[in-house]
């Protein structure tokens, strides 16, 4: 792939006025920026990373990650940004915010994107619903755009034709690239011509779709976006396909009515414990005293600056590494298996499980 970004952490924000506010639906909006020059370094990206938004509202600080949906060589950079039932952040970027308002953003980050050997890859199929389409439709613009022998499938869900996001830049993909982009919206409270695209993404729809639509079965790259209950129930049903869990990559863009099953089982854990910490080549420590409920906590409370923002082990924006010690993540939405094997952790969900730990941010 042409593009190649770090994942490294950084707390720094940045100040960066809004460009343009465009209307998706009737609850989404597309927010673009225009990177200044002074900028463009820290701004470069990979399709399928995110920006974390930080801003204060309502007397509190609020932090929100939302999902880069153009390429690295548009001019403008832009999220959209659907609004949430009781989001403080989305409704006030969806009902209050202007353009030339000021938002401050943290650089490009995230694990969500392409793999970097495109060899043996001829297919990638992407299931994603409601505004989980917004990492996926920079990483399937980038596939069409620099792979000529790849062919695209994108399963996308959502209530009825209303409520798509992005559907005539996605109709105009289809167009541009007949014979390599098949676009198939599955509408749940919208009748449509085939019942096979009525409904909701699910086990049941997607052997369907395998089975009938899939031209290169086996030589699949996977990518599932959108509610927990949706990407597990495809990704279980793939896997049980006989798909390599080397080729199933997902993100979650929320995690409500997930079952407990879910969670891993918490083991146990020191009471008390030193923490060690690095992160922009600065040390600092603090003592773990079993009263937080998670290291990230435990260091912010001890006046620390550390990159988060979801804190339900979703977005990976507090990804770091366990150079000593051993810690016990309570859940892991983010980290692929290589990662958690390597020693990356995700501070918001880990405790201590030895006496010392060293947490390495840089690394």
């Amino acid at each position: 792939m042409p593009y190649e970004h770090s994942l490294g952490m950084s707390t720094t924000f940045f100040k960066l006025p809004v460009f343009g506010i465009n209307a998706e639906t009737a609850d989404c909006v597309r927010l673009d920026f225009k990177i200044p020059a002074d900028l463009t370094k820290d701004f470069e990206f990979s399709p399928g990373q995110y920006l974390t938004f930080k801003a204060r509202l309502g007397g509190e600080e609020v932090r929100r990650s939302y999902s880069i949906c153009t390429l690295p060589e548009d001019v403008l950079l832009s999220v959209a940004v659907k609004k949430i039932p009781g989001g403080v952040f989305s409704s006030y970027v969806n009902d209050d915010l202007k353009v030339g308002d000021v938002l401050e953003v943290m650089p490009p980050t995230g694990g969500f994107t392409l793999p970097q050997s495109t060899e043996n890859t001829n297919n990638y199929v992407f299931y994603a619903a409601g505004s989980g389409i917004t990492p996926c439709m920079s990483m399937i613009r980038s596939v069409l755009a620099h792979q000529a022998e790849a062919a695209v499938s994108l399963y996308y869900g959502n209530k009825h034709s209303d409520s798509i996001i992005f559907r005539e830049v996605l109709e105009g993909l289809k167009n541009q690239y007949m014979g390599r982009f098949s676009l198939h919206h599955i509408l749940s409270q919208e009748a449509q011509d085939s019942p096979l695209f009525c409904g909701r993404i699910n086990a049941e729809k997607c052997v369907l779709f395998e089975e009938k639509l899939n031209r290169y079965p086996g030589q699949s790259q996977y990518f599932l976006c959108g509610p927990a209950e949706m990407v597990f129930e495809v990704k279980d049903c793939l896997t049980q396909m006989g798909v390599d869990s080397k080729h199933l990559h997902f993100e979650l863009f929320t995690t409500a009515g997930m079952t407990t099953a879910r969670a891993q089982q918490e083991e146990k854990v020191n009471a008390e414990a030193k923490i060690r910490m690095k992160l922009d080549g600065l040390e600092f420590e603090f003592d773990y005293t079993g009263k937080e409920t998670n290291i990230l906590d435990a260091a912010l409370k001890n006046g620390a600056d550390l990159p988060f923002a979801c804190k339900g082990g979703v977005c990976s924006t507090c990804k770091a590494h366990c150079d000593e010690g051993e810690v016990s993540m309570a859940v892991n939405y983010a980290l692929e298996p290589d990662e958690v094997e390597a020693g990356y952790v995700l501070t918001c969900q880990s405790r201590p499980k030895s006496k010392f730990v060293y947490i390495n941010f840089d690394k």
